[in-house]
C-alpha cells in the first residue's frame, strides 16, 4: 500500500472525519458500558456460530447497503460482513462470468461483499479480511467495480443502535486505502488458485476461504491519517 502521504488532501479529510466518528461512537457506547458488538447482539438471544446478528441482517433501503455479524473462525469473537446490493452500485457494475454457479441463477437479487472487520471479544477491530464466496453467498465482481462501490456504502438508519451504523460506514472510509489493497489482493488469490488447483472452484473451496486479510488499529491509522495531513499542509 502506497503511503496516505501520497493520498489526495481530500480523501485525508474524509478519512480523519470518519475516525473522529468512530472514537465518538466509542465514546458514547463507552457511557452505557456497551460496544459496537454488544449493540448488535442486543435482543439477539443466545449468541450461536454462523447467526446472522441481528436476525434479518441490517439493509439500507435508499443506500442498498447492508451488513450483519457473526461468529465461526478462530482468534475473534466474531467479524461483520458488509454489502452493496445492485441497486447502489454503480450502473455500469457487471459480476463477472465466475460469478455464475448453479445456485446463483437462483436467487432473485444481486449482491457484491465489500470487506469483513474481525472483532475481539471486547468488541473492536482487529483485522480487515476479505472472503470467497462459500460463507456470504454473493456475486462476484471485480477489484475495480468493488472499488467503486465503497463510497456508496452508508448505513443511515437509527436500527438496532445508531452508533454500530455511523460505526460500520466510518470505518470503511477510515481504512479505505487498506480495503482497497486487500480487494485486489482477494482477485489475485482467486486466480493463483484456480492456477494451481484447476479441478478445484476458487470461489467455493473452503481452503481458499480467506482471500487476503490484515491486522488493523484504528488508533494507529488514525494517527498516520493526522501526520500524512500535517505533512500536506508544510
Amino acid at each position: 500500500m502506497a503511503s496516505l502521504k501520497e493520498l489526495p488532501r481530500a480523501q485525508l479529510e474524509t478519512m480523519a472525519a470518519a475516525g473522529e466518528q468512530i472514537l465518538e461512537c466509542y465514546r458514547v457506547l463507552e457511557k452505557g458500558s456497551s460496544n459496537i458488538v454488544a449493540e448488535v447482539l442486543r435482543g439477539g438471544g443466545e449468541f450461536f456460530e454462523f447467526d446472522h446478528y441481528p436476525d434479518g441482517d441490517i439493509y439500507d433501503s435508499d443506500t442498498h447497503s447492508q451488513f450483519y455479524y457473526h461468529s465461526h473462525r478462530e482468534g475473534e469473537h466474531g467479524h461483520f460482513h458488509t454489502f452493496l446490493r445492485e441497486e447502489g452500485m454503480p450502473k455500469d457494475c457487471r459480476p463477472v462470468s465466475q460469478s455464475e454457479a448453479e445456485f446463483m441463477t437462483e436467487r432473485d437479487d444481486t449482491i457484491s461483499h465489500l470487506i469483513a472487520i474481525s472483532m475481539n471479544r471486547a468488541g473492536f477491530p482487529i483485522a480487515l479480511f476479505t472472503t470467497n464466496r462459500w460463507i456470504t453467498a454473493d456475486n462476484w465482481y471485480s477489484a475495480d467495480d468493488v472499488i467503486r462501490m465503497l463510497d456508496r456504502f452508508e448505513m443511515d438508519l437509527a436500527w438496532p443502535s445508531w452508533p454500530a451504523n455511523i460505526w460500520v460506514t466510518a470505518m470503511l472510509r477510515l481504512f479505505r486505502p487498506q480495503i482497497e489493497e486487500l480487494v485486489r489482493t482477494r482477485d489475485a488469490t482467486v486466480a493463483d488458485w484456480q492456477k494451481n488447483h484447476p479441478d478445484s472452484d476458487a470461489f467455493e473451496d473452503r481452503a481458499c476461504d480467506i482471500t487476503s486479510q490484515r491486522k488493523i488499529s484504528v488508533a494507529a491509522q488514525i494517527k498516520r491519517v493526522h501526520q500524512a495531513l500535517e505533512s500536506a499542509a508544510a
